[in-house]
């Protein structure tokens, strides 16, 4: 049963870290009769919000009641209520290698039949389908809010000095060899925290590299050495237009210099807008896609589905659960969400872009995104420290050395899922 095999997945994580004490959501008395439905969810900056979402729905709902958690390391507690077979009744996580993992799993609902899923945007839809280890009829999540990463830049400073915002690899180098000879740091990295490393990895990625990359890659019909170096190459391009050492700083760090005006630019997604505003409110931020083709028609904006429900396979209240995704689409709900966060609505309609990546409208509207590479990638793997590795590299094989072990260490932690990939093409 996969249920058994979800477990034994989880299992390490769960001894690591202990089993944490978490209750049943369902509880009962408060309830007085009425459908519980429990969600538990992921954006811990977000908390107010769900706390708003969770009173509205219930001053609105007389037959349901709603409880929304909103933990500190949630994917973990979910990991471990699973092995406890204490399961929610909806969750709120992220697009990426764990949503993969807990529908290969079987362990969420097939919601075809949600009414409210024809307003979702195609494109994001289509995200999750990439995510599938092999294709699976049915759609198992409802992709609530995407991001969008790029490259943060100073309006003002853009203006008092008339740069332009490049639209080509070519012109961003120009541009940084401008910057720079003018006396100012054109970007700020904060590598000592290797998760940002994929900041940039991930921008330059959707330009040059398909979207089903890594089902081809599982497939045997191609390995990621053969798309990967370009990519590889291209963000170490960029360390002599940054500080000297980004290893030193931290991403608090970068967001801090970034914010008292230490650099024009920060490669980074809109999710550190929120931390750039705690240093400086007033800061006059845009966004503009990573220009990583020399064909400007090529670019493509990094956005992935940051924030979708699932409800889960062992729910006994489809209905009552799928009242309360009616109620998270409803426009006013988005725009709540949207008012706290900078964020991009996944359901089509009339919701503003917010303004701090205005320079991004015409690819939101278009549809012009592709998700981030490295939702596909096993934590285990530890693909950021890898790439940290690699910018620290100044051998001349360095690439090369990178990219076998890329190869390598793929195969190594994906032995299963390519055995699953070998079975489906075969058709078994």
């Amino acid at each position: 049963m996969k249920k058994k095999k979800a477990q034994a997945l989880f299992f390490t994580v769960a001894l690591a870290m202990g089993l944490l004490s978490v209750g049943c959501g369902g509880g009962d008395e408060a309830a007085e009769g009425k459908t519980v439905i429990e969600m538990v969810q992921y954006k811990q900056e977000a908390v107010d919000v769900f706390e708003e979402f969770e009173k509205g729905f219930n001053e609105t709902h007389d037959d349901i009641l709603l409880k929304i958690d909103s933990p500190n390391d949630a994917m973990t507690i979910l990991k471990t209520r699973f092995i406890r077979e204490d399961d929610p009744d909806i969750i709120g996580i992220g697009g990426d290698i764990n949503y993969s993992n807990f529908l290969d799993a079987e362990m969420l609902m097939d919601i075809s039949d949600l009414d409210c899923l024809a307003d979702i945007k195609q494109n994001y839809l289509d995200t999750n389908k990439d995510l599938e280890y092999v294709p699976q009829e049915g759609v198992y999540a409802m992709p609530y809010m995407a991001n969008a990463a790029g490259i943060l830049f100073n309006r003002d400073m853009f203006e008092e000095h008339d740069w332009e915002i490049p639209t080509t690899w070519e012109e961003l180098l120009e541009l940084c060899e401008t910057i720079q000879s003018e006396g100012i740091l054109p970007m700020y990295f904060g590598f000592k925290d290797s998760w940002t490393c994929l900041a940039p990895w991930n921008a330059i990625a959707v330009d040059l590299c398909e979207s089903d990359l890594t089902y081809k890659v599982n497939s045997g019909e191609t390995k990621f050495s053969e798309h990967y170096a370009e990519v590889a190459e291209k963000e170490k391009a960029l360390l002599p237009y940054a500080q000297k050492n980004p290893v030193a700083q931290s991403y608090n760090d970068a967001c801090t210099a970034f914010a008292r005006g230490e650099s024009a630019m920060y490669v980074i997604g809109n999710y550190a807008i929120p931390q750039i505003r705690s240093v400086n409110p007033d800061m006059n931020i845009g966004s503009f896609v990573f220009p990583a083709s020399s064909n400007a028609e090529e670019n493509i904006l990094n956005s992935g589905n940051d924030l979708m429900f699932c409800v889960m396979s062992t729910c006994k209240n489809k209905e009552a659960a799928y009242e309360v995704l009616r109620y998270m689409q409803e426009d006013e709900s988005i725009r709540t969400y949207l008012d706290a966060q900078s964020a991009v609505p996944c359901k089509k309609g009339d919701f503003d872009v917010v303004p701090e990546l205005e320079e991004m409208r015409e690819y939101i509207e278009n549809g012009l995104v592709a998700d981030y590479q490295d939702h596909h990638y096993p934590s285990e793997m530890a693909v950021d420290a890898m790439i940290q590795t690699y910018l620290l590299d100044d051998s001349a094989d360095a690439t090369e050395t990178f990219m076998e072990r890329f190869d390598t260490e793929w195969v190594r932690y994906n032995k299963d899922i390519i055995a699953k990939v070998k079975r489906y093409e075969e058709g078994e």
